[in-house]
């Protein structure tokens, strides 16, 4: 049997990689790739603490969480699809619409 403290780590080395993935690179794309690791990383620990604690709601929990990652994508990306065919562009720095 894999110990809990596996699980915990590799839910944080994903995590920090979608962290890290979120501030560093500026394509819309891969910021909600980024988001999406986050939330995997998330769903692991959960279901890692759920299985340890013979509780099966932190294994629901995942559920939901699977279900409004869904659509947070479907919402990122038609809004990207939609910005890309007003402006022709994917990157964070170059979409200066909403600035003050």
């Amino acid at each position: 049997m894999v110990p809990l403290e596996w699980y915990i780590t590799l839910s944080t080395v994903i995590f920090i990689i979608g962290v890290i993935g979120f501030l560093i690179r500026r394509n819309i794309i891969i910021m909600l790739i980024s988001i999406e690791l986050m939330l995997n990383a998330v769903n692991l620990s959960l279901v890692a603490f759920s299985h340890y604690l013979q509780d099966l709601k932190g294994q629901i929990l995942v559920i939901f969480v699977i279900t409004v990652a869904a659509a947070e994508a479907a919402i990122g990306l038609a809004i990207l699809v939609s910005l890309y065919r007003n402006k022709a562009v994917v990157h964070t720095d170059k979409i200066t619409e909403m600035k003050g």
